[in-house]
């Protein structure tokens, strides 16, 4: 069983963070803002031994992938943004590739969206808009990232690289795009790239013979959130966290939107792949009020035993209903939103041993 976590590179200073949002900030700075919403909620959380490392030392990188591969984690997918030929938060990614010593495997998922202001002040502001330009552009994209594919540490099913599209249904000339990479793959001697996307908002089914993706993967919690969406508690919490935002009302645990840990991974447990290019997903655990403040969204219920006890069963799942030996996890670093794997003061390495016990036991399982 291959786990892959979802990797955020946001923690390091770019020019561009320093214009949009003052000089000298990472992820971290919403990190070390959030206060706690309501009684028990734990905010700030705290890495352990208060690392809030920056991505731009290569030490960084080789502590975290000698971690991820001590407990089991096979890869991480990083993020990439790319906006016509402008790349952001580049520089861990690119130091990974030049460090060939760093045994760990990898992948890329491009987040093709607008950057905006929603992800940190639900403002729908433009900071660099997101276009896909003709051949020229596609093939300046494509000669960044065969570097990439061609390193031996990078994720490949038969011998091809691996690569995400986090939104396909945004890309107008997505076809045209798709065709004129496999050509240039191949020139470079690959049979093809294996093309998976990650947001539920694309469906391959509805794509002429479903066959630019070989793959679509469940990413959860959000696969599994829109079945969750208009549930009448939900709507009530919705409703009642936004005369609470908006009148600057006390806030306590039921004016916050929040799903629970055994509702949501329950209903994971129950999903039916569309099809067999489907590939499961599981997360550690969900929690955006640094990102969000009073109007986060919030899972509750949360224990490293839960997380341990519903991976082990996903897991499973993977291997008799999915047919698959992948499976994609949020996340390794998303601290900005709660889902993290790495060490932190209040569990400390709780989140990786389960990880680690969850692979133990299902091996022993399949043996």
């Amino acid at each position: 069983m291959k786990i892959i976590a979802f990797y955020l590179p946001q923690f390091h200073t770019f020019p561009e963070n320093d214009k949009w949002w003052g000089e000298g900030f990472t992820e971290w700075t919403n990190v070390r803002r959030a206060r706690p919403l309501f009684k028990g909620h734990i905010q700030p959380t705290v890495p352990l031994n208060n690392n809030y490392y920056d991505l731009t030392d290569i030490e960084v990188i080789k502590w975290q992938a000698q971690l991820a591969m001590e407990y089991g984690i096979y890869g991480f997918c990083f993020y990439h943004y790319w906006f016509d030929g402008k790349i952001l938060m580049n520089k861990p990614m690119e130091l990974l590739l030049n460090h060939p010593e760093i045994n760990i495997h990898y992948c890329i998922c491009w987040a093709n969206e607008n950057w905006t202001k929603q992800w940190a002040k639900k403002s729908k502001e433009i900071l660099i808009g997101q276009t896909y330009g003709d051949k020229a552009h596609w093939k300046e994209h494509y000669e960044y990232l065969r570097p990439f594919f061609k390193d031996n540490r990078y994720i490949k099913i038969n011998g091809n690289p691996l690569f995400i599209i986090y939104r396909p249904e945004l890309i107008s000339q997505l076809r045209p795009m798709i065709t004129y990479w496999q050509e240039l793959a191949k020139q470079d001697g690959f049979d093809k790239i294996v093309f998976a996307y990650q947001q539920v908002f694309y469906d391959h089914t509805k794509d002429k013979n479903g066959e630019l993706f070989d793959y679509g993967i469940e990413y959860q919690p959000g696969f599994v959130r829109r079945s969750q969406q208009k549930t009448p508690k939900l709507v009530f919490y919705k409703l009642l966290n936004e005369i609470t935002v908006r009148f600057n009302l006390p806030q306590n645990k039921l004016s916050t939107i929040h799903y629970t840990y055994e509702d949501t991974w329950k209903r994971i447990l129950k999903i039916v792949p569309r099809d067999e290019k489907m590939i499961p997903g599981a997360f550690v655990n969900w929690d955006n009020t640094p990102r969000y403040g009073r109007g986060a969204s919030i899972v509750t219920g949360y224990t490293p035993q839960k997380f341990e006890t519903y991976l082990k069963k996903q897991i499973e799942r993977t291997k008799t209903i999915y047919k698959k030996d992948f499976l994609f996890i949020f996340a390794w670093n998303e601290w900005g939103e709660g889902g993290y794997l790495e060490p932190d003061q209040n569990e400390q390495y709780a989140r990786l041993e389960a990880i680690r016990n969850a692979l133990t036991y299902t091996k022993e399982f399949y043996e």
